[in-house]
């Protein structure tokens, strides 16, 4: 059995560290149905592939400064906050109808992914607009971009709409129990406008905190199966470092098209739970 935890975890963190979604998306379905683990069991695994993803590529995202450490920490108070928003209203909205309203914004949103793959790409041909408020957060930057040899300075735009996206980020995470890697990636990229990278990155680091956080409530409860989590977490360590590696290299084009083909399944898988 190890062996193959290892394996599928390689593939996991290398895949996770590309697109900012961690690796539970492939290890828990995995350990769910070919070893028959129980949920929390899975779940708890799956935690441990998200911390694994994120130590892993960190400090090769914060060199090449892709992470953007203050946009990920200002997102972050957003998603503690609608992961209590979530867990108040759990009893009161029905979990069905936002699984159904999220996986149809999810498909709709994956479209606009492949459609604007390029936007990554295209020179710039004025000068960067900096927003009030992006410049007294101080949520712009730049990195320089391996492919087109040039660096790429960037500014937050829509922050009210990206926390806002975290917010109901959070409250689904906390209704439906999933990760909000995906969510993550959508605010960064598609509403607050930044580079696909530097989005996928700062998804990475923003996963670990949140996972950090809740692994304690697995560990407690004894859901931490040692051997298979062990396996998972050096596999995850070794697919994710050579995921940051690479990424500089790979065009945030194919980066986008493999994002909204994930999220193409997992709304799939949302809009089947609302209505079934």
């Amino acid at each position: 059995m190890i062996a193959e935890v290892f394996g599928v975890s390689i593939i996991a963190g290398f895949v996770g560290s590309l697109l900012g979604i961690g690796g539970g998306l492939i290890v828990i379905p995995f350990l769910s149905i070919v070893f028959k683990f129980n949920m929390h069991q899975a779940a708890a695994a799956g935690l441990v592939s998200v911390i694994a993803t994120s130590s892993g590529a960190a400090s090769a995202y914060v060199k090449d400064r892709l992470t953007h450490l203050r946009i990920g920490m200002f997102l972050q108070l957003a998603t503690v906050i609608g992961g209590v928003l979530g867990a108040i209203l759990s009893g009161i909205l029905s979990a069905k109808v936002l699984s159904l309203i999220f996986g149809i914004l999810l498909l709709y949103n994956s479209f606009l992914m492949i459609k604007n793959r390029k936007s990554d790409e295209k020179p710039k041909s004025s000068s960067l607009q900096i927003s009030k408020w992006a410049k007294k957060l101080k949520l712009y930057g730049n990195y320089f971009d391996k492919i087109q040899n040039r660096k790429i300075e960037y500014s937050a735009q829509n922050i009210a709409g990206g926390f806002l996206m975290m917010t109901f980020a959070g409250i689904l995470s906390g209704l439906l129990g999933i990760g909000s890697g995906i969510f993550k990636v959508l605010a960064l990229d598609t509403i607050m406008k930044l580079p696909f990278k530097v989005s996928t990155a700062t998804s990475n680091f923003m996963m670990g905190v949140t996972a950090l956080a809740s692994i304690s409530i697995y560990l407690a409860r004894g859901d931490i199966v040692y051997d298979a989590c062990g396996a998972v977490a050096v596999g995850v360590l070794v697919g994710s470092a050579i995921g940051a590696r690479l990424m500089p290299y790979i065009k945030s084009k194919y980066l986008r098209v493999a994002f909204a083909l994930i999220l193409i399944y997992t709304s799939i898988e949302m809009i089947r739970k609302g209505l079934f």
